[in-house]
């Protein structure tokens, strides 16, 4: 006996204009010259020993990854993230599926987040046809076209658009590549199943996104810096969307991760940035580090000199502090971010701090360094 499926083709999703957002980006971002709030004692220490293991590890070419929560888009932090990306910095971003989408709604409409405990009761929340699709659609494209999640959704935001190829196309890769190149195929029918069921235009579509130079996706995509999109099936509001392709979440999320994991394979001399994200930074940093670890090994080496900085607003346990891991009958045991982050080797420093407060004094000394 077959289980029932929720049926998302029955859902009234609105459009996104008819929503009230609660952050608009150019009122409420986070300008790069905004003084920081200067910080003092152990974190002052903290924040200097991280920006001279960032200068080390430009200086040899190792990577600088910064892997942080969606609250640091939805906060209005993007200009200081694209500061730091042209600067040439951060070597990697990466984020999970919220950040995407707030950068997303911030460069297609200027506004994002909107009020989670009053359109749930309504029935509407998450439920945006121009979010769901656009996002969902960049996605299954990027599938077919060999591109990442954030990729995909950062090339439509610099490119205003999407390119949608015909089913003419489609059909003859499906026909014709069965052999040699199955994983196209199965690309290029999910891409053909989304086209034909929603009855998209062949060509280019124009997709306006007149706040785009608030998009960290979108900027990243033009420099050619990786920024990585690392989503939970469930999680995120563009799997309400009748449009979703869960094969084509897969394949570009997976990609992301293999970009991701092969700058983690770059982390010896570097540095490592997990900012405000509890569970998705942790889980991705330890099994890209083993798979990083184990190449090394073969190779007669061993990753042990990569920095590894964890902020977040929690006062946590002074057993962490001293990387001393607290016994399984305390509660502390169970952060996730100091329980993986002090099993990985290395250094690891931690900052009670808010993301604002970090990010501004990262970028005031790190520009400060270039002007000796």
């Amino acid at each position: 006996m077959g289980h029932q499926y929720f049926d998302r083709g029955a859902l009234k999703i609105k459009p996104l204009s008819s929503r009230a957002s609660r952050v608009v980006i150019e009122r409420d971002c986070i300008l790069p010259d905004t003084k920081p709030i200067p910080l003092s004692g152990e974190k002052y220490d903290i924040l200097h020993q991280t920006v001279q293991r960032i200068k080390i590890a430009r200086s040899k070419k190792k990577s600088v990854v910064l892997a942080f929560g969606a609250h640091t888009i939805k906060n209005g932090l993007g200009p200081v993230l694209i500061k730091l990306i042209e600067g040439g910095w951060i070597t990697h971003l990466a984020t999970n599926g919220a950040g995407i989408i707030h950068d997303w709604e911030f460069s297609y409409q200027g506004k994002s987040s909107e009020d989670v405990r009053k359109n749930i009761q309504k029935g509407q929340f998450g439920l945006w046809q121009e979010t769901g699709f656009y996002i969902n659609l960049a996605i299954v494209i990027g599938g077919y076209k060999n591109l990442g999640y954030g990729e995909s959704v950062g090339k439509m935001i610099q490119e205003e658009g999407l390119d949608i190829p015909s089913l003419n196309e489609l059909k003859h890769i499906i026909r014709t590549k069965i052999d040699d190149n199955p994983e196209l195929v199965a690309a290029a029918s999910d891409c053909y199943y989304t086209i034909k069921k929603f009855g998209i235009k062949s060509g280019f579509m124009n997709i306006p996104h007149p706040f785009k130079k608030f998009s960290v996706q979108a900027v990243s995509y033009k420099v050619n810096v990786p920024f990585t999109g690392h989503p939970m099936i469930g999680h995120d509001i563009i799997y309400c969307h009748p449009l979703n392709n869960g094969a084509a979440i897969g394949r570009t999320a997976l990609r992301d991760f293999l970009r991701y994991a092969s700058s983690i394979n770059n982390i010896e001399d570097g540095v490592y940035l997990s900012l405000g994200s509890a569970v998705m930074s942790p889980m991705i940093f330890e099994k890209s580090f083993s798979m990083a670890q184990n190449i090394s090994l073969k190779e007669g080496k061993h990753i042990q000199n990569h920095f590894i900085l964890v902020i977040d607003l929690a006062q946590i346990s002074s057993d962490w502090l001293r990387n001393k891991e607290p016994p399984p009958d305390d509660p502390a045991y169970y952060v996730r971010y100091c329980k993986t982050f002090s099993r990985m080797g290395g250094k690891m420093r931690y900052l009670s701090l808010d993301s604002k407060d970090f990010l501004l004094n990262l970028l005031h000394s790190l520009e400060a360094i270039t002007k000796l």
